[in-house]
């Protein structure tokens, strides 16, 4: 059902082979994550720190997203989940949010065909019916070209909130029911799991949070009951293949045993 997590040889990968064994000679191949979701933070205050307007931070972070898709595809990461504009992320100026409206078509007008070609499949979570109507037409062309790609999934959660997302998946359940298409007594976590955004695909294996903040803001709050977090003070502009590799490294480490022993 899902990529290959290692489909890549050597003549395929696009950086120097030197420089791909000098950053993760040391990784399991047999041990990387599956699924790594990030929380993509430090926009703003990457660009105020260098006295520049928000726009830049939220633009250079576009950049490292591309950098970040590219490192995935060479490290054989079956899916990617990038926390692109949370619900409450509405509350900001009406001028920001319309330039990162304006960044996310941007983006997929640039680089759709490039994604495509190398087998990334993008999908959407979150609630697409409030996006303004350019957005919502990019992101309809991006999930339907790229359907049948399967080298990678990238998610792009964008007007995406975890209590929201559980609210939704028990209002669907609870009209099957109420129709009388379920019997309560069916109700478990697998069948909950599939009236998520994310229904049939595996949860992240690791968290990836830049900016230096300790928390998960609303992401993915039921995915994330075993997944292993990794928190670094880079902001996300300056995030790069090295930090990715650290964080896999991390991860590699761990011992991941689920609530056992």
């Amino acid at each position: 059902m899902f990529p290959n997590r290692f489909p890549l040889k050597s003549k395929e990968k696009k950086i120097p082979k030197a420089r791909f064994e000098l950053d993760c000679s040391d990784l399991e191949k047999e041990a990387m994550p599956c699924h790594v979701a990030i929380i993509m933070d430090g926009n703003g205050r990457w660009a105020e720190s260098r006295g520049l307007p928000r726009a830049a931070g939220h633009r250079q972070g576009m950049e490292t997203l591309k950098e970040i898709v590219e490192a995935c595809l060479d490290f054989g990461i079956a899916i990617l989940t990038v926390f692109a504009f949370s619900t409450e992320n509405w509350k900001r100026p009406r001028e920001e949010v319309d330039i990162l409206m304006g960044l996310l078509v941007e983006y997929l007008e640039k680089e759709i065909g490039e994604l495509h070609r190398q087998g990334v499949r993008v999908q959407t979570l979150g609630e697409m019916g409030q996006l303004p109507k350019k957005a919502r037409e990019e992101l309809l062309k991006a999930t339907e070209l790229t359907a049948d790609n399967n080298r990678l999934i990238l998610n792009v959660a964008i007007n995406y909130g975890g209590r929201a997302e559980i609210v939704r998946a028990a209002r669907e359940i609870s009209r099957l029911a109420h129709a009388g298409r379920l019997h309560p007594d069916d109700i478990d976590e697998e069948l909950f799991s599939r009236h998520l955004f994310t229904g049939g695909l595996p949860d992240p294996d690791l968290l990836i949070r830049p900016s230096g903040e300790y928390r998960i803001s609303n992401f993915l709050l039921w995915q994330l009951a075993y997944t292993e977090f990794w928190f670094t003070d880079i902001l996300w502009p300056d995030f790069r293949r090295e930090q990715l590799v650290e964080a896999i490294r991390a991860y590699q480490l761990r011992d991941r045993r689920f609530g056992g022993l």
